[in-house]
């Protein structure tokens, strides 16, 4: 028999860089000061979803291969990637990793976002670098390549200082936000440098990025819909007061060129295949039938179960997770 969405009550998690206000006020919560950086929905166990009525979401469902969540970014995250399928396994067996599953993810914004995501093609790191008065750093580039660059960066053998004293006069929108992380982290930190090769992105709402396994990133300000596999594994380099693993990003990252890290988008959905699933959004009034085990968030706050087969009607934009 096919029935309708089941409430569902998602796990906050309140980590330093969040926002005090978006996400309780979408949940119709009074904000109480605290950050709100993330509402997860799903199975994964650091962030259980409940039904209603208490029963955890992975009774009814078993273990959902991917995880839904919103993100509220007042402040920048830690620079950092997540491994592949074969990197989780290793790690996992060797007690680095907490899962042994990959973490693919995208991000659709729900307002302005800005990240640092995935690696510019060298030529255009040279040209910006040179442009920057960083020759020797654009020299290496042209070297090295953007892996040799990077491990150089990480392991001090470049000036550190250089970069930021070359920046101080700068508008460019990367250049104020390298300027800005320094000031936050200080110039030992070796991220903040490693950040001048980064793609910086500037999402408008509905845009989205797209994250595969090795994929270098810093998520700066902004709000929006994350979608990944049912991970929680990262591996984290810098610009941040958590453990950082060097060693550990340098042989997770992937610094293959990403041209474009801004993804197409096809009558609203966005596909995440690494997971077999996919991000609809929904506009008020749509009708919509489940075909596998789906949540949905409600931009009028309503967090919502779909059994196969399940009905509903939307009352406000929605994002809901299908198969593919």
């Amino acid at each position: 028999m096919t029935t309708g969405p089941q409430p569902v009550v998602g796990t906050v998690q309140h980590y330093a860089w969040g926002d005090t206000d978006f996400i309780p006020r979408l949940l119709g919560v009074e904000p109480n000061g605290e950050p709100w950086a993330e509402l997860w929905l799903g199975t994964h166990p650091n962030g259980p979803t409940m039904l209603a009525d208490g029963t955890p979401l992975v009774d009814v469902t078993g273990d959902l291969p991917y995880l839904l969540k919103v993100l509220a970014v007042a402040e920048p995250l830690s620079l950092q990637a997540h491994p592949n399928r074969e990197q989780a396994r290793a790690g996992f067996e060797r007690g680095v990793f907490g899962d042994p599953h990959q973490k693919p993810e995208l991000l659709v914004a729900l307002t302005e976002f800005e990240a640092l995501c995935g690696f510019r093609p060298p030529d255009w790191t040279i040209e910006m670098l040179k442009r920057f008065g960083l020759d020797p750093l654009a020299e290496l580039v042209g070297e090295a390549g953007s892996d040799g660059a990077l491990e150089a960066i990480y392991h001090r053998d470049v000036d550190l200082d250089a970069p930021i004293t070359a920046l101080a006069r700068s508008t460019d929108p990367l250049a104020e936000w390298v300027k800005q992380l320094s000031g936050r982290y200080g110039l030992d930190d070796p991220s903040v440098v490693a950040a001048l090769l980064l793609n910086h992105v500037v999402l408008a709402p509905g845009e989205a990025i797209h994250l595969t396994a090795g994929n270098l990133h810093a998520y700066l300000r902004g709000t929006g819909i994350e979608l990944m596999g049912a991970s929680d594994n990262v591996v984290r380099g810098g610009l941040t007061a958590k453990p950082v693993d060097v060693e550990l990003l340098l042989a997770t990252v992937d610094t293959r060129p990403l041209r474009d890290p801004v993804i197409p988008v096809v009558d609203g959905r966005y596909a995440l295949a690494e997971a077999g699933v996919q991000l609809v959004w929904l506009d008020p009034d749509a009708t919509h039938t489940a075909t596998g085990h789906e949540l949905a968030i409600s931009l009028d706050g309503a967090l919502l179960y779909l059994a196969p087969g399940a009905q509903m009607t939307t009352t406000a934009d929605t994002f809901v997770v299908t198969p593919l």
